[in-house]
């Protein structure tokens, strides 16, 4: 027989569905949500405290999450992967991936789903799809396959390879973190990657072959809107073009480049080839071909003075205006590098786009509505626009510090190595490496990208999410006060006493599609706070093991590819890829029901159950 639940427990409960209410509903943010959710329970505890506590404990339950190892641990991860995406590290795979689409659109959708599983088990699902949507619609802006038929598939890649390791997404690392508060052992980094591979083999088909023909066509072919720039790309003294001639250019070339002119005879340091392309494009080619799209003295003044105060290059476009001192000027003759420490790398005409028409674009007078791209740090380039009185377009972004790419990809590996295989160490016995928690090696990764400049402290508000914070800390919060007032616990026994006579298998899946079912309709992270202690309680009820249990909430957590609302990448790709809210039911419905069978048969077989 089932007793009644205190008064805690059922005060516990009621926060907990009013907040699902209010994040389902959508009225007020998810933040305020938080906070308000964080202010009744302090309130509420204070003046009700739970037994044997004083009023002031109930404040600690519910402010401690602001403290926790679990918050600290999402933001270090945070910061490193804003240092990955700033640094350029995972540029290489962009420049990868666009070449495999060119060859076989098909094969090309293959690797980016590999691409996308693999580098979300190490990387935050957020930064990964971040650095994947613009990849992704430019490969559609050429017409290599529409964006609506890769960004959703490719997304839930992401979430799926986000749950192999306990650092892939910030809901793993409440989950393992409340798993191990209430008293089980430490979950390592690959504990349970095995399952999910497994899994992934049944999943990667599907997203494969499957979801991009359950998904519409929304594209609208080649985005010919697309600017193109006309520069002069200068050959450097170790320059790949030095030697050459124009006969031997063309497979030197980047794709999306046009040669318009270049100097008779084998080409030398000096020299400069007419060529024109995306901003992408002519900045491929000056890199692939070590040649400088600006004079070389003011790239290196702009670098320097970058580095010694500490700001990022940004690249803007800017348009001509019939005011503009730069009327009637070229490029040469208007001293804009001489007078705001502004480097313009290109010149776009409307009207020549790849044609010159005999023209050369460069080194020609300015005119009304011409698009110049130019680089330099953020207060230099609005002093040039307000002078020069210049329209400033959408679309500015940061030029990454590529320098830094390896060096922030090397502390990503060392993070990652210290918490899964260790620090090298000897004693009496022999080798004995020394793991890391989590919390302590990404925290000293972190640090790393700041000393290194990897990440600049001023922009670590660009990593960090404040919604995500709040939205953590008021997860925390419920998650301690559920477990604490007994409410975990009552609901534990109520859904024992349904789950007594089914087989694990059935058990398991319960509980992953009552988790799945939260995390699409509300919070993840507040999903795994809760679903966490229901099932080590469920476990201890029915007598299995509690981690088969609790990994059946993670898993269930990250199911979160049927609503839009569900996870915050869901969102991202929303726009881009044109979806409505039964696009995500429709495709992403299937892969939930295959994949709760899917897992809940491997932790079966997996425990031994």
């Amino acid at each position: 027989m089932l007793d009644a639940p205190s008064p805690h427990a059922m005060a516990a409960m009621a926060v907990t569905i009013a907040m699902f209410i209010a994040f389902a509903r959508g009225t007020y943010r998810e933040e305020i949500i938080s906070l308000v959710t964080i202010a009744v329970i302090a309130v509420g505890l204070y003046f009700a405290p739970l037994p044997d506590t004083r009023p002031t404990d109930g404040l600690a339950l519910a402010f401690g999450g602001f403290g926790h190892s679990a918050l600290i641990t999402i933001c270090a991860l945070m910061i490193m992967g804003r240092g990955l995406v700033v640094t350029g590290a995972l540029e290489p795979f962009a420049r990868v991936l666009e070449g495999v689409f060119r060859v076989n659109p098909q094969t090309g959708l293959l690797t980016a789903l590999l691409v996308a599983f693999t580098l979300s088990m190490f990387v935050n699902d957020t930064p990964v799809m971040v650095l994947l949507i613009p990849i992704i619609v430019a490969i559609a802006a050429k017409g290599l396959m529409p964006s609506s038929k890769i960004l959703m598939p490719v997304n839930t890649a992401v979430l799926l390879g986000g749950m192999a390791t306990t650092i892939g997404t910030s809901t793993n690392i409440l989950v393992v973190t409340i798993a191990n508060d209430i008293g089980m052992a430490p979950f390592g980094v690959f504990q349970f990657t095995p399952i999910v591979l497994m899994a992934g083999l049944v999943a990667i088909p599907y997203l494969w072959l499957v979801m991009p023909r359950m998904l519409r066509d929304n594209s609208t072919g080649p985005d010919l809107a697309a600017r193109i720039f006309h520069t002069r790309l200068r050959v450097g003294v170790g320059s790949v073009l030095a030697g050459g001639d124009l006969s031997s250019l063309g497979a030197k070339l980047p794709q999306g480049i046009t040669i318009h002119s270049a100097p008779p005879g084998p080409l030398a340091p000096g020299h400069g080839l007419h060529i024109s392309g995306s901003h992408e494009a002519i900045e491929d080619a000056a890199r692939a071909l070590k040649g400088e799209l600006a004079p070389g003295w003011i790239i290196d003044r702009i670098r320097r003075v970058s580095k010694t105060l500490g700001e990022d290059i940004v690249a803007v476009e800017m348009t001509v205006t019939a005011d503009s001192r730069l009327v009637g000027r070229t490029l040469a003759s208007s001293a804009i590098a001489d007078l705001y420490r502004v480097a313009v790398l290109g010149i776009h005409r409307p009207g020549v786009e790849r044609r010159s028409e005999g023209e050369d674009v460069p080194a020609a007078e300015i005119r009304e509505g011409d698009v110049l791209l130019a680089i330099g740090l953020a207060e230099d380039l609005a002093n040039f626009a307000r002078s020069d009185a210049l329209l400033r377009l959408e679309g500015a972004r940061e030029l990454p510090r590529r320098s830094k790419a390896v060096l922030a990809g090397a502390i990503m590996l060392g993070t990652i190595s210290t918490a899964s295989i260790g620090l090298p160490w000897f004693d009496a016995s022999g080798y004995a490496p020394i793991k890391l928690p989590i919390a302590i090696s990404a925290l000293a990764g972190a640090i790393l990208m700041f000393v290194t400049g990897c990440v600049m402290f001023d922009r670590v508000g660009r990593a960090l999410s404040a919604k995500v914070i709040v939205l953590i800390a008021a997860s925390l919060a419920i998650g301690r006060v559920i477990d604490d007032s007994g409410a975990a616990e009552w609901l534990g026994q109520a859904l024992s006493l349904g789950l007594a006579y089914l087989p694990p298998a059935l058990v398991l899946a319960a509980i992953m599609l009552f988790v799945t079912l939260l995390t699409n309709f509300a919070s993840n992270a507040t999903a795994a706070t809760i679903g966490t202690p229901i099932a080590y309680n469920i476990a201890s009820q029915l007598g299995l093991p509690p981690e088969p249990m609790v990994l059946a909430v993670l898993f269930g957590c990250n199911l979160s590819f049927a609503t839009p609302i569900a996870y915050q990448t869901n969102l991202l790709i929303m726009s881009e890829g044109g979806y409505n809210f039964g696009d995500y039911v429709r495709a992403g419905t299937p892969l939930v029901a295959i994949m709760v069978t899917v897992l809940s048969v491997l932790l079966v077989l997996w425990y031994g159950m």
